[in-house]
Order: C-alpha cells, then sequence, then structure tokens
C-alpha cells in the first residue's frame, strides 16, 4: 500500500488535507473521483473528525506521500 495525500481546497484561504492508503495513484483517483458531490468523513492523524461535501470543493490534489519518520532524525541509524 502506497500513502497519499489528498488536499480539498475550498479557496485561497481554507483547505482540508486528508491521507489515504491506497494500491495506486490511479486507485486513489478512483476513490476521490468516486467520492464527487457527496459527503465524506474522515479522522485525520490528531484524530479530529471531518465531515465535508465535495460539491463545495473547487479544487482537489493527490499526491504519493512518503512520511519521514521524526523519532530517528538525529541519529545516526
Amino acid at each position: 500500500m502506497k500513502e497519499f495525500k489528498v488536499t480539498y481546497f475550498y479557496n485561497e484561504n481554507y483547505y482540508i488535507r486528508r491521507f489515504i492508503f491506497v494500491g495506486s495513484q490511479e486507485k486513489a483517483e478512483d476513490l476521490i473521483q468516486s467520492e464527487r458531490d457527496s459527503y465524506i468523513s474522515f479522522r485525520d492523524s490528531r484524530e479530529i473528525y471531518h465531515e465535508l461535501n465535495t460539491r463545495d470543493v473547487r479544487v482537489i490534489q493527490i499526491s504519493e506521500y512518503n512520511r519521514i519518520d521524526k523519532s530517528k532524525k538525529g541519529t545516526n541509524e
């Protein structure tokens, strides 16, 4: 599984970001396209619940995300 960052932009100042795990960029795009004009809900990494109507989104960006393990930062391992 790969991790993808999905950002929903409502305008130039307001956006919501979510992370999804799917097998490929194409599957990520298929998922986002299947959610068009509907309500979706998810919890972010801080366990904050989000519910949004994708109909109101102006731009959606999808990109593969490679998480950096910050707990190992600064070590020589």
